[in-house]
């Protein structure tokens, strides 16, 4: 049976449509600007739209504005967007806490996963990829927790060269390069990051995959590109204050 036709429902669409596609032309017309100024090519920084507690009528929204990376926070949220939106054709990024008994369904269900920080979680991540037929590598960042603070997740600094030895070797999974979330007001951590990021790429088992720095958001992904971030997470630029 045919939907009813709602005109009010239809305006909000409309509206809302609009509204997501001049957000994302002012957020990549800034990316742009951005990277001329510091010398980088535009097209080498992923707008990954961060769509947690967003719902799925406004990823859609922003989809026909042409965004196609969204990341996700929430594994059942995530799942039930997936399922209400399985029309579309998205890129899955993970990008919260990953707890042992969810790694299942993230390995099966995600393109990118952004907070891997043991080996023992890349381990199994892997190994459920590897159960899934037909599926590509799974590609992961290693979360570091670049300025040591004790309410966040992630590696130590000192850690990251034996983690992205180990992880790099693992099957069914690609070890893409780090994520941070710096300390409020820490933006010299970006620049800490990448440095952290070139020493590791020789202890990596393929050092052409080592290419991704996932970091920045809303309020400093300008300093962020400056210092080589090539995935920047935006949520409140895009989608304004989250329900």
């Amino acid at each position: 049976m045919m939907p009813a036709y709602n005109p009010k429902r239809i305006l909000i669409e409309v509206v809302m449509m609009t509204d997501f596609a001049i957000n994302r032309q002012q957020v990549t017309r800034e990316i742009c600007q951005i990277c001329e100024d510091v010398g980088r090519t535009a097209s080498d920084v992923q707008l990954l739209a961060v769509s947690k507690k967003q719902l799925p009528a406004a990823i859609r929204a922003l989809h026909a504005a042409g965004q196609v990376a969204f990341g996700e926070n929430y594994l059942q949220e995530a799942l039930s967007k997936q399922a209400e939106l399985a029309d579309l054709s998205l890129e899955w990024h993970f990008i919260g806490q990953i707890q042992r008994n969810k790694t299942r369904d993230i390995a099966c269900h995600f393109d990118w996963v952004h907070g891997v920080d043991r080996v023992l979680i890349a381990e199994r991540l892997s190994a459920q990829r590897g159960e899934g037929s037909g599926l590509s590598p799974l590609n992961l960042c290693l979360q570091v927790n670049i300025d040591q603070e004790v309410s966040k997740g992630g590696c130590l600094p000192a850690e990251v060269p034996e983690l992205v030895a180990a992880i790099s070797r693992l099957p069914y999974v690609a070890l893409r390069g780090l994520m941070v979330i710096p300390e409020a007001g820490h933006k010299d951590a970006f620049v800490r990051t990448h440095a952290l990021f070139e020493s590791a790429r020789s202890v990596h088992a393929d050092p052409q995959q080592w290419d991704t720095l996932s970091m920045g958001m809303s309020g400093d992904f300008a300093e962020a590109i400056a210092a080589g971030a090539t995935i920047v997470r935006i949520g409140t630029a895009l989608f304004g204050a989250r329900i």
